[in-house]
């Protein structure tokens, strides 16, 4: 169903409440607010809320917010700013996205109040084979072994997908976004602490001949915070990308040069100039879904947004709103919630495209009533099994090791436009390899590496050529109930996205705090058997009251941990926040 439906028209003030009700119920949803609800809820401060004034750039490096908001200042659209902040974040956090990955958009048009959502999730190769990441003893690879390899690399889509929406929503011309990127590139940037530490660390990519090489000084050490990089492929390659578009990258020399390395060395790759040449992005309609008195927008499949609208629909048949962060029945509510959430994702989402993913049986009232009916308000037993709604079919359970590598930024601009957007190049620095400046992917890794279970039913996330992987990916936009920006938010985390997407949600939607405050909130990732959290960060009590629950909080387990970034609407105008365990800003321009 994919929110196939016109939310400008929906969303319009003018459009009559029966309207409303009758597109609602045409996608099987439930009303935005009943007349009872209208009567027992007041009305939320957000419908009374100002201009968005000169906008908003949240992302996980002050450089690259200075870029988007230079690009803000000079008259452009959220969308022209992103382009400027995805190009300064490939040359300055080069460990989570790049020209060399792929991302989900999910875009607010403030005049028509209509929500698209974008995928430049990158594909696999038309010679992947279903059993590319098995062994010659029929078991699954180590991952430290795939995930340096050639055919760990999909063919990137980020710069594609880009070029389309701008084309679309942008109002500079494309060859001037790239010029903070550039300059930083040939004259140098200063290296942040982050980078540093991920440039020296042992993951098995960061000591790739690659990598040691652009991150060892001429004096042989390792590069340092505070040091200055420069990096000049990288700006030829996005000078190149500025006059060419996408073209430059996935035709010419540089595809050639993506091509060779990927086809390197063990376990190599299926990549041609043809599938390069061949991506394309896709524009959708987003996927939204009442909460409460908001509606809340993501990508469709393969992203991880619907797992978290799930997440969010289990939640709103419990009384979590009536809990704060001090609570521990509140944690506990969305611990149990996120566990249904994690089985349902993994057992049921692949790519579309080649599975039938069921997100109108998983986001249905009917549905989400039952799955929430299991969760017992006393205390926790073993993990839930997957449900079985409506349109499932069988699937094999998921093997998907998917970790960390990702960013996350959240545009604003002075007309009210807005981009929430995850982009990744998957694991740290990807495979390790690079091109041109810039590092390949390893999205591929983030299929299931067996295609069946003992049984032999099919996994609905293994390798297919042309296949996208699943992502958790869930960048998300909540609108009020008249159609206008309330929020948009995001994170990176591998698997622990959605759990760190739900928790945001929550406490600015149910528990009514600051975005600033909403994404300090201590971590709880429950997918499973463990739950994995942040024990120091919750109030006195919560950790031994969950654990009298069943919850019992084992620290650490959340991937990369998470980067989340957003903005929120107060009646006292914008507000946007970073998270406290990164690097990021929020900054007007």
């Amino acid at each position: 169903m994919g929110g196939n439906f016109q939310f400008a028209a929906w969303s319009s003030v003018s459009t009559s409440r029966s309207l409303k009700l009758a597109l609602l119920a045409a996608l099987g949803l439930s009303a935005l607010n009943s007349p009872a609800e209208a009567k027992a809820k007041p009305h939320h401060p957000a419908a009374a809320a100002p201009m968005v004034g000169k906008g908003m750039v949240a992302a996980a490096n002050p450089l690259a917010v200075e870029a988007g908001l230079n690009v803000l200042r000079r008259g452009g659209s959220a969308v022209d700013a992103a382009v400027a902040v995805q190009a300064a974040l490939g040359l300055v956090e080069p460990q989570s996205s790049g020209l060399g990955g792929g991302s989900f958009m999910t875009y607010y048009d403030a005049k028509t109040h209509k929500v698209v959502a974008f995928n430049g999730r990158e594909k696999a190769p038309m010679g992947a084979s279903s059993d590319m990441f098995m062994g010659p003893d029929g078991k699954p690879l180590p991952f430290v072994t795939a995930v340096v390899s050639g055919g760990a690399t999909g063919v990137p889509g980020a710069v594609a997908m880009l070029h389309m929406a701008q084309g679309l929503y942008g109002k500079l011309p494309w060859s001037t976004l790239f010029v903070d990127a550039e300059r930083m590139a040939d004259q140098g940037f200063i290296v942040s602490p982050r980078l540093a530490m991920m440039a020296s660390s042992p993951f098995p990519q960061a000591n790739q001949p690659d990598a040691i090489a652009y991150f060892t000084k001429p004096d042989g050490k390792k590069i340092q915070a505070g040091d200055l990089l420069r990096n000049p492929a990288y700006a030829a390659t996005v000078r190149k990308i500025a006059a060419e578009g996408p073209k430059a990258l996935l035709e010419g020399s540089i595809a050639q040069d993506i091509v060779k390395r990927t086809t390197e060395g063990a376990l190599p790759g299926t990549m041609t100039l043809e599938d390069l040449k061949a991506y394309k992005p896709k524009m959708t309609e987003a996927l939204c879904r009442p909460y409460r008195i908001y509606v809340v927008c993501t990508p469709p499949a393969p992203s991880g947004g619907p797992a978290v609208l799930e997440g969010l629909g289990l939640l709103e048949n419990t009384d979590i709103a009536k809990y704060g962060p001090d609570k521990v029945q509140g944690w506990y509510l969305f611990s149990q919630a996120s566990r249904l959430m994690y089985a349902d994702r993994d057992r049921y989402f692949g790519d579309p495209d080649f599975v039938d993913v069921p997100v109108a049986g998983l986001l249905d009232p009917a549905y989400l009533k039952a799955r929430a009916a299991l969760i017992n308000p006393d205390h926790a037993g073993a993990p839930p099994a997957a449900g079985n709604p409506k349109g499932a079919g069988i699937r094999g359970t998921d093997h998907t090791k998917e970790p960390g590598g990702t960013t996350h930024f959240v545009i604003v601009d002075a007309a009210g436009n807005t981009v929430s957007m995850t982009t990744t190049v998957e694991s740290i620095f990807g495979t390790g390899r690079m091109v041109d400046g810039f590092f390949l992917n390893n999205q591929l890794t983030d299929f299931s590496f067996s295609p069946t279970e003992k049984d032999g039913v099919a996994a609905a996330n293994a390798v297919a050529p042309g296949k996208r992987p699943r992502s958790s990916m869930a960048p998300a936009i909540v609108l009020d109930r008249q159609g206008r920006l309330y929020a948009a938010v995001g994170s990176p985390g591998g698997n622990s996205i959605l759990a760190y997407n739900l928790k945001a949600l929550v406490g600015i939607l149910d528990w009514k705090l600051s975005i600033k405050d909403a994404v300090a909130l201590p971590n709880l990732i429950a997918r499973g058997e463990p739950y994995w959290s942040e024990p120091d960060l919750y109030a006195a009590g919560v950790v031994e009251g969950l654990a009298a629950k069943g919850v019992k909080l084992g620290a650490g387990g959340g991937a990369e941990g998470s980067g989340l970034h957003g903005v929120l609407m107060t009646p006292q105008g914008l507000t946007g926040a970073a998270d406290p365990r990164r690097e990021g800003v929020a900054k007007a321009p």
